[in-house]
């Protein structure tokens, strides 16, 4: 049970990161803002640079997790512009597929297989998200079209992919290279810093005008983000370390209901009984697969 608790702690962490993440995207790019939180990132996660092991470090798992690194950078730049230009009760129970990919991917890369009831648990996790995107019970294609029709869409589906890679090389980097969760977080903040900030000025003479004007209350909420974004990655390292990947990603998801409830009544999102019931579809999902 202890890496349940550890998943459901980075599952609240997540949410709360993501409600926090709205709020300044508001007055920020999703780049800029990307770029600003992996730089406080890096600044607090020095401490974790101090408890590595370094005997397991090696030129070759380094160079996996530096490949790790880009892919999340891919994943997190993704779920922040849709996060931006979507309702968070909408953008991020989208997110909650991820265990049924990860699953499919654990499957024929480790090995790992499910019983009976985790399978039904993804479907479940599947069907809230169905009802979640679904305008009325009569049209019922819409759930696929929207992912055809909507950029925004095609950005949470594209972070969907990026995440199951993503989780998956966090098991093997964990269990098949032998690195810490300690050492995974402190490189992997150093790693995204380093790749949005060639992002950021490698487009800054393009699409972006350089940084805005950041006052002390910009600051304290990009830091206080960050704390709970290290939070939530080290809370998840660990319970990955400690069971299967696609366990561990059902029980993180469940943030979904909590960013959905409280993030949805803050910034008033629509259709929000619509959304808690699609939710809750997903939260049977994710107790489901956690039946022993």
């Amino acid at each position: 049970m202890t890496w349940f608790l550890i998943a459901l702690l980075s599952s609240f962490l997540s949410a709360f990161a993501a409600i926090t993440q709205k709020k300044v995207l508001f007055n920020r790019s999703p780049l800029e803002f990307s770029y600003l939180l992996s730089i406080v990132n890096l600044l607090f996660s020095i401490p974790f640079f101090l408890f590595i092991d370094y005997g397991t470090i090696n030129s070759f798992n380094l160079t996996i997790l530096f490949i790790k690194s880009l892919i999340g950078v891919g994943a997190f730049l993704c779920v922040m512009t849709a996060l931006k230009n979507l309702q968070i009760s909408n953008a991020l129970p989208l997110l909650a597929l991820t265990p049924g990919f990860v699953a499919v991917f654990a499957f024929i890369f480790l090995g790992e297989a499910l019983k009976l009831e985790e399978v039904i648990g993804l479907i479940s996790l599947i069907a809230g998200t169905y009802i979640l995107e679904s305008k009325n019970l009569k049209e019922i294609l819409f759930p696929l079209n929207v992912f055809f029709k909507s950029k925004y869409h095609q950005y949470i589906l594209m972070a969907l992919l990026l995440f199951t890679a993503s989780s998956v090389m966090d098991k093997i980097l964990l269990i098949k290279l032998n690195l810490t969760p300690v050492s995974l977080t402190a490189f992997q903040h150093l790693f995204f810093a380093f790749f949005f900030a060639i992002i950021f000025f490698g487009v800054r003479g393009t699409k972006e005008k350089g940084l805005s004007i950041i006052n002390k209350k910009d600051l304290g909420w990009i830091a206080l983000i960050s704390v709970l974004t290290i939070g939530y990655r080290f809370t998840q390292v660990i319970a990955i370390s400690l069971a299967s990947v696609a366990l561990t990603l059902a029980v993180k998801r469940t943030s979904v209901l909590w960013a959905t409830i409280i993030g949805g009544k803050i910034f008033k999102d629509s259709n929000m009984l619509k959304k808690i019931i699609a939710v809750l579809f997903i939260l049977l999902g994710a107790i489901l697969i956690l039946r022993d």
